[in-house]
């Protein structure tokens, strides 16, 4: 067993390691507004666009308590901290990170550009394929406090925390075979060019979501050799 050297004060109240996990929770809140929303706009009606509007309103506001979080982060790394990884690769997955919630912004932000009546035979489709990005970001959650908890030595195995850093990835090539598959779909339909268009942007968006928490796993394993 390999010996690692304690990083005293590196999990603790003032830890951007745990400010990692403050800044992914509104990443948390606004994917179930994104899934939320892609119910109502499914739904249609003008109840539903004003209901669209006010969830787009709630992921705004979450995307902006991340960007604050973020700059928090960054503007206060405790001096007499001796970080186990170089600070451009802290910096760059803090970057990563914030991006999720981005892509997810640049989404509805397509959707609500113009209303596009769904047809049935892809509301399925395009559920399924919002549950499958939501589950990939899910899965960066537990890949982050394994980290966390292996940096403090809390006896989590390696190996194990390498498995959550794979779940993720493998999650990520399942929705970029669906993604692929309902892009096909949409632009061999008779919709109207400029719906296919507008629905493949959000779903492009989505696949961001997915890819972020995707590089994220990958600068966390960068983070779990060094």
């Amino acid at each position: 067993m390999a010996l690692r050297i304690p990083f005293f004060g590196l999990i603790s109240p003032r830890s951007p390691f745990l400010g990692l996990l403050e800044h992914y929770e509104q990443i948390a809140i606004g994917m179930a507004l994104i899934e939320e929303s892609m119910g109502c706009y499914i739904s249609g009606g003008s109840e539903g666009d004003k209901e669209c509007s006010d969830l787009q309103r709630e992921v705004n506001e979450a995307e902006e308590k991340a960007d604050t979080i973020k700059r928090y982060i960054r503007n206060h790394l405790p001096r007499s901290l001796v970080l186990p990884v170089e600070k451009h690769i802290f910096f760059n997955y803090t970057r990563q990170q914030d991006d999720i919630l981005d892509a997810g912004q640049a989404g509805l932000q397509w959707l609500a550009m113009r209303s596009v009546v769904v047809p049935e035979v892809f509301q399925r489709d395009l559920l399924y394929f919002l549950d499958a990005v939501s589950s990939c970001v899910k899965m960066l959650k537990p890949a982050i406090e394994d980290t966390i908890a292996w940096v403090n030595d809390e006896g989590v195995d390696r190996d194990d925390v390498k498995q959550r850093y794979r779940a993720v990835r493998r999650q990520h090539k399942k929705v970029t075979g669906m993604m692929h598959e309902l892009n096909a779909k949409l632009y061999c339909s008779s919709m109207d060019f400029k719906d296919i268009y507008q629905l493949m942007q959000f779903v492009e968006k989505l696949h961001s979501m997915s890819h972020g928490a995707e590089g994220c796993a990958d600068l966390l394993r960068v983070m779990l050799a060094k």
